[in-house]
């Protein structure tokens, strides 16, 4: 069997810098136009909350917010993010208090073995943004994007309405 060196494969790209506001802070990096952002945030910007499962978007493990709305990382190149304010799981907490949804997934078990967890959180925020008052299907409908394998989203979706509870009553 003969084998091909990899530049034959793959042609050399330029890297290109990127400068994005992560978690309100102001980050930047270096990454080729076809590097994926969950890899830049991972690899680049050393944020392993951003998780990578199926790397189709059908998952939701790498779901971050992108100017507030969630977006699959796996589905968008780092060049893309440029100039845009990114959230992930890390910026949720402040003073080192947990944000209210990353609280009541603690409270009520909302994870298990913890890899879809940074992508129910975020999903989970972004939908109490939008929706502040929930109901058990409209939880189950808004979270249907992300995929759990452990807890059966009982946990989840009793988080989901209990941080909504909170949110609600901190207005």
């Amino acid at each position: 069997m003969r084998r091909i060196k990899r530049s034959y494969l793959m042609p050399v790209t330029d890297k290109l810098d990127i400068a994005i506001t992560v978690n309100g802070q102001a980050r930047s990096g270096v990454a080729e136009p076809r590097m994926l952002l969950s890899d830049f945030l991972r690899y680049e910007l050393g944020l392993t909350g951003v998780h990578v499962g199926c790397e189709h978007g059908v998952c939701g493990a790498c779901t971050v917010l992108l100017d507030g709305v969630t977006v699959r990382s796996c589905l968008l190149f780092a060049v893309q993010a440029e100039g845009h304010e990114l959230t992930t799981v890390e910026g949720l907490a402040e003073a080192r208090q947990l944000h209210p949804v990353q609280d009541a997934f603690r409270r009520k078990h909302g994870l298990q073995c913890g890899f879809c967890t940074p992508g129910m959180i975020l999903t989970a925020v972004d939908l109490l943004r939008r929706q502040p008052v929930q109901t058990e299907q409209s939880v189950r409908e808004g979270m249907s994007g992300n995929l759990c394998r452990c807890t059966g989203y009982d946990g989840i979706v009793a988080a989901v309405l209990d941080a909504a509870e909170i949110l609600q009553e901190k207005k």
